[in-house]
């Protein structure tokens, strides 16, 4: 049985400065591992336009292959100031923290209560855990009622865990299923798109 990560619960109001944020630091990524990353994409509630979220920037690079990761590790450490965890709880993902000796609320996180102003989930392709976060992250800035019913949940976990991030997070599990199942479905032709186009291929 884990033991509960104590921890209080801040979700700031969304800050349209958080894309630009990204963007400077993908900046920087590129210059320092672009030869080894396919991808560099904004994730998380941050990447979410007009939602509350933790004010750290999630960051997902779409490695090569899982192999470059090691290449990745000194340039990160030394040139932009990064701390890598390892996977980290998650198979074949590389993670990466970026501290701060003066956190905002909501930059404090974890068993060691680090503070952080970035993320980085480093995964290979074909990572199912790359796609689940690009597919959530889609669906709710295409479908903004959506994301405002994350964005109530999010609060109302966020009073019912406080003090237990590890049951927040737990919490959220079922939405994002949700979305990701109507993700799916949004991609895939319906009935009755299918029934249409069978019998105009009778007509």
């Amino acid at each position: 049985m884990s033991q509960a990560v104590s921890e209080t619960i801040y979700l700031a109001d969304y800050d349209p400065r958080w894309p630009a944020m990204f963007e400077e630091e993908r900046a920087r990524l590129r210059a320092a591992i672009g030869e080894w990353a396919a991808d560099i994409q904004h994730v998380g509630s941050t990447s979410i336009p007009d939602i509350a979220a933790k004010p750290i920037i999630d960051i997902a690079v779409h490695l090569h292959s899982l192999v470059d990761a090691l290449k990745c590790i000194t340039p990160l450490v030394e040139d932009l100031e990064y701390e890598c965890l390892g996977e980290f709880g998650i198979v074949d993902r590389i993670y990466f923290r970026k501290p701060t000796a003066t956190p905002l609320p909501g930059q404090s996180a974890g068993h060691d209560r680090a503070g952080r102003t970035h993320q980085i989930h480093m995964y290979p392709l074909g990572h199912d855990q790359y796609a689940k976060q690009i597919t959530f992250r889609d669906y709710l800035r295409a479908h903004p009622d959506a994301a405002r019913e994350y964005e109530a949940l999010k609060r109302e976990l966020a009073v019912r865990h406080a003090g237990d991030i590890e049951a927040y997070a737990e919490a959220k599990s079922d939405f994002v299923q949700s979305i990701l199942r109507s993700a799916a479905l949004a991609r895939s032709p319906s009935s009755a798109e299918t029934e249409r186009g069978d019998q105009a291929t009778t007509r």
